[in-house]
């Protein structure tokens, strides 16, 4: 099993100006040594480390995390896309092996088709030359311009992060599902089922949960899935090992080999990690 989307951060790091001390149960340092025991637990034997703050200094911080952690398969890290040395930025990390995929924080960019300036298409053209794949952290409201983006690079890997961030506590998923239907149209876009609790507001049941996921399913196909945990920003609203259960539940009808790729399998192959 693999978790496709995990975190690390230390509050001491001078790039880490999130999550803010409002944030009770998650402002506090998270490392390897706080996930090992989860996912001994949960019976997970690999994840994805992905960025957590919008710095070059970070991603050198993860990387330098998982070059010494045993269950990190893979980092997802950031570059500026619209510094002037992007380029140079990405070759330089994309040396670590550990490297995999980059993630502009794009939910907090207010100007829409932030991502479609023709200026970053020259990063999107180095990134599918040295085979790097695209995180896509967006808001509901975003998801369109993934599809714009993914249909200008059908050869660039892109994984939606989170479902797109629907607004379940509003419980208005209209738009939303009429948007994942139409990036799924792409096939270079894959998804991750993570994030939603925290999209959930104070209902994570899996009468809450299940109409999203169906929506994911039905767009993606069980090939294009991957878990993820989203921990530790999941602490904000259950444990890692109850919303490992409920993915669980909700795809409990697909055969063990389907749930292999769902659970670990499409992970590795999108990522290309080598895992047993």
């Amino acid at each position: 099993m693999i978790d496709a989307h995990q975190h690390f951060w230390s509050l001491a790091n001078p790039f880490a100006d999130w999550p803010t001390s409002d944030l009770e149960a998650i402002h506090r340092d998270f490392g390897p040594a706080d996930l090992e025991p989860l996912l001994a637990e949960a019976g997970v034997t690999g994840t994805v480390l992905v960025q957590a703050a919008p710095a070059v200094e970070e991603t050198r911080y993860i990387l330098a995390l998982a070059e010494r952690t045993a269950h990190v398969k893979a980092v997802v890290g950031w570059i500026d896309f619209a510094a002037a040395d992007a380029i140079e930025q990405m070759g330089t990390l994309s040396h670590n092996p550990w490297l995999k995929g980059l993630r502009p924080m794009i939910q907090s960019e207010p100007e829409p088709g932030w991502i479609l300036q023709t200026s970053f298409e020259p990063v999107f053209e180095a990134m599918t030359a040295v085979g790097l794949r695209f995180d896509a952290l967006v808001r509901q409201d975003q998801i369109g311009d993934i599809a714009a983006l993914a249909a200008r690079h059908p050869d660039l890997p892109i994984v939606l992060d989170h479902c797109g961030k629907p607004a379940i506590a509003e419980s208005d998923p209209a738009k939303w599902q009429k948007s994942i239907t139409d990036l799924a149209a792409h096939p270079n876009v894959h998804c991750k089922v993570s994030g939603l609790w925290t999209e959930a507001g104070e209902d994570c049941t899996p009468a809450a949960i299940k109409p999203y996921v169906d929506t994911v399913r039905a767009a993606f196909g069980e090939e294009r899935l991957m878990w993820g945990s989203d921990w530790p920003v999941l602490n904000l609203a259950g444990s890692y090992q109850a919303w490992l259960d409920q993915a669980l539940a909700l795809f409990d009808d697909l055969s063990s080999t389907q749930r292999a790729a769902v659970f670990g399998g499409n992970a590795a192959r999108f990522y290309g990690i080598d895992h047993d």
